[in-house]
C-alpha cells in the first residue's frame, strides 16, 4: 500500500465504454485504468485491487446521465464501501468529463445539457462523445447529491 499519509481519491467513469478510472494523489491524477468489460463484471475487481493498493480517502463516480445500469451498479457498489470502509462518495454531471458533448441515451437519442436544462436530442449520425480523466481533479463540480440522475427519455 502506498504511503498513508497521502490522500488518494478515485474517480470512475462507468457509464460509456471503455469505463475509466483514475486514481489522484491529492487531487493530482496518477494512475489511470481502462477497460472495455462490461461495469458488472470489471468495476468491483477494479476497486478491490485498488483499495489494496492505496489508502482512498474519497471516490467520485459520474452519476448521469447515461447508461441507466452502469450507474446504478456503480452507485450500489459505491454506497456499499461508503457504509463499510467510511469512505465517502461523490457524484458529478457526466457532462464535466465530456467537454459537455452529446451522451448516449437509448437509439438514436442523446442527453445534451442546454444552459442547466438537461433534454434527449434525436441524432441521425452519431455525435462523437469522448470521456476522459483530468489531470486535476482540485476544481471539478461536486453534486449535492450522490445518488443517481437517471433521465429517462420518452420512448
Amino acid at each position: 500500500m502506498q504511503n498513508p499519509s497521502h490522500k488518494f481519491q478515485l474517480l470512475i467513469i462507468s457509464i460509456a465504454t471503455p469505463l475509466l478510472v483514475g486514481v489522484y494523489r491529492e487531487g493530482e491524477l496518477i494512475e489511470e485504468i481502462s477497460s472495455d468489460q462490461k461495469t458488472s463484471e470489471i468495476l468491483l475487481p477494479l476497486i478491490t485491487e485498488i483499495m489494496e493498493r492505496y489508502s482512498i480517502e474519497s471516490i467520485i463516480y459520474t452519476r448521469g446521465p447515461g447508461s441507466y445500469m452502469a450507474i446504478k451498479l456503480t452507485y450500489i457498489m459505491l454506497k456499499t464501501i461508503e457504509i463499510l470502509r467510511d469512505i465517502p462518495c461523490y457524484g458529478c454531471s457526466a457532462f464535466l468529463l465530456n467537454g459537455g458533448r452529446p451522451i448516449k441515451a437509448i437509439g438514436k437519442l442523446y442527453f445534451i445539457k442546454e444552459k442547466e436544462t438537461i433534454i434527449t436530442k434525436k441524432y441521425e449520425q452519431p455525435p462523437e462523445t469522448e470521456f476522459g480523466l483530468p489531470q486535476r481533479i482540485h476544481d471539478l463540480e461536486l453534486d449535492e447529491e450522490s445518488t443517481p440522475e437517471y433521465l429517462l427519455p420518452a420512448v
